[in-house]
């Protein structure tokens, strides 16, 4: 039996993880965390009978208590960091968060010297040298969710890295794919949450709105796979068939492809190295695809993808600067504070900000992370609101 510790059940990666789990009777849930959605969490504990939970707020676990009394409630942060740290036998830990605060529970847990399946791409855009370095020196394994990074998981698994020659990632193009620069000053909030081909939480909808998705993307590729971000690739692939490529030094090209169904990259995870049958997932019928088309990915008609790339190359605190910025304006675009191509400007706007510089000089550390998140995001999401 492997004992389940899953991040974010209520979400959208969270919510299918638990189908996963349904499918398998080798998996139980021990503990889980929840942060709005108690009406969801109630039914989680009810199906599952889980030991532990984390709510974001201590109102739920007041409510909990009352109806489940027998089990371990924790809260907030801390809570998050004692769930990935609960004492039970062969643990599985999942981080489904969405946002900044996927961060410290991902430490913690290869403190712990677990191995982490990661769903929260922003751990490692805000963390992601020391969370590898961690990982390495606690000789665990960062297994990812991301469609995209689980595609090129498995494509690299036992290549040499010296024979690789570029990564490609692919791009539906979100929501505005057919829309000009002109026409995204008057485009609401309903058809930014209008994804062409995948069912996702609202946040990540935006951002493959503006494609920041992308740009994350790219430097979670880079922590993950060890490899200059200058040698991976995005292009726009509206099928979203194909999630990811691999070209090596001798012009081979290998590609991961599947239907958009997060159910088979988180499969793959708990599973790795295996690829077992679930019928949850359709399989893909090419013939009924027809044909699949690649454009060049414009960094002109996508800055924000351009912006995660230097923001990197930058280096110090940048990434952080950048992450807290794109959280508070997507918050605000979803409230209706502010306009679509405002989220672009806020934050460039940010990472130019002489007032968040001084972090980016001496040693870098979580908490200095941390901080400077919370100070990016509070003022901005304020000045705004």
């Amino acid at each position: 039996m492997k004992n389940v510790l899953l991040l974010g059940a209520t979400g959208s990666i969270g919510t299918q993880v638990l189908d996963v789990i349904r499918t398998n009777a080798e998996y139980c849930l021990k503990a889980f965390s929840f942060g709005n959605n108690i009406e969801k969490a109630k039914k989680i504990i009810e199906e599952f009978k889980p030991t532990m939970v984390c709510a974001s707020h201590s109102y739920d676990i007041d409510t909990l208590e009352e109806e489940y009394p027998d089990i371990e409630y924790v809260i907030g942060d801390i809570g998050l960091q004692t769930l990935v740290s609960y004492d039970v036998e062969n643990p599985v830990v999942i981080n489904a968060l969405v946002g900044a605060v996927g961060l410290m529970p991902t430490a913690v847990a290869i403190d712990n010297g677990r191995d982490v399946i990661l769903a929260n791409k922003e751990a490692l855009v805000i963390g992601g040298e020391i969370i590898m370095q961690k990982a390495q020196e606690k000789h665990v394994k960062i297994i990812p969710i991301d469609s995209e990074h689980s595609g090129l998981f498995q494509l690299l698994e036992g290549k040499n890295k010296e024979d690789i020659n570029k990564l490609i990632i692919t791009a539906s193009g979100g929501a505005f794919r057919d829309k000009t620069k002109e026409e995204l000053a008057t485009v609401t909030k309903e058809e930014a949450l209008n994804h062409p081909n995948w069912q996702m939480g609202d946040k990540i909808t935006i951002d493959c709105a503006t494609m920041m998705n992308k740009g994350f993307e790219l430097i979670e590729a880079h922590y993950l796979f060890d490899l200059d971000i200058d040698k991976i690739e995005p292009i726009l692939h509206r099928e979203s068939i194909v999630h990811a490529m691999v070209e090596f030094k001798d012009g081979s090209v290998f590609a991961q492809m599947a239907t958009s169904d997060m159910h088979l990259p988180i499969q793959y995870a708990l599973e790795y190295p295996h690829h077992l049958k679930n019928d949850l997932i359709q399989k893909l019928d090419l013939t009924k695809v027809g044909n699949l088309h690649f454009e060049e990915l414009s960094y002109e008609r996508y800055p924000l993808v351009k912006v995660a790339k230097d923001a990197l190359k930058a280096g110090g605190l940048q990434c952080t600067i950048l992450n807290a910025a794109n959280e508070a304006a997507v918050k605000l675009f979803l409230e209706e504070k502010i306009s679509f191509v405002e989220i672009e400007k806020i934050i460039i706007n940010a990472l130019k900000n002489p007032k968040y510089q001084g972090f980016n000089e001496g040693a870098v550390n979580l908490m200095k992370i941390m901080t400077l998140h919370e100070m990016v995001y509070n003022d901005l999401y304020y000045q705004y609101s």
